[in-house]
């Protein structure tokens, strides 16, 4: 085989593996929309409900959804470049925007649920524009 039709292979193999990437790097897009999609009900459920069954109910529903994502992610072929910057970066505003919802839920509005559905669709904003903007970038 010559130095040509084996830089030919290595080239066609390059490809392959590219559209492989590329066709299953999707995984994140849907990842992160699982997630917002948790947000509006986690959210209000942590402001408006009380009580040791609300805790319960609440513990094993974070459980479930971090839980579910968690193996979903381990078990995906593809990460992209970047990906560990871009995913803390949205679990760091994610964890921010709850802290603070959390935080004036319980000190300044308890039991608003006009304040519970803001603070539901603020937590579900980075995860659902991360989304959005991953989505572009992978189509």
């Amino acid at each position: 085989m010559s130095t040509h039709d084996e830089a030919q292979a290595a080239l066609g193999r390059a490809a392959r593996v590219e559209s492989a990437a590329l066709r299953n790097s999707g995984w994140y897009t849907r990842y992160l929309w699982v997630f917002a999609a948790g947000q509006l009900a986690l959210v209000p459920m942590s402001l408006l409900w009380q009580g040791i069954t609300a805790a319960l109910v609440f513990a094993l529903s974070v459980f479930a959804l971090v839980g579910g994502l968690s193996v979903y992610a381990a078990r995906q072929r593809v990460v992209r470049r970047g990906f560990g910057a871009l995913h803390g970066g949205v679990i760091g505003s994610w964890a921010a925007l709850f802290a603070v919802s959390v935080g004036l839920g319980t000190s300044s509005f308890e039991d608003s649920v006009p304040f519970a559905v803001v603070a539901a669709v603020a937590c579900a904003l980075p995860p659902g524009l991360a989304a959005i903007a991953e989505g572009r970038r992978t189509a």
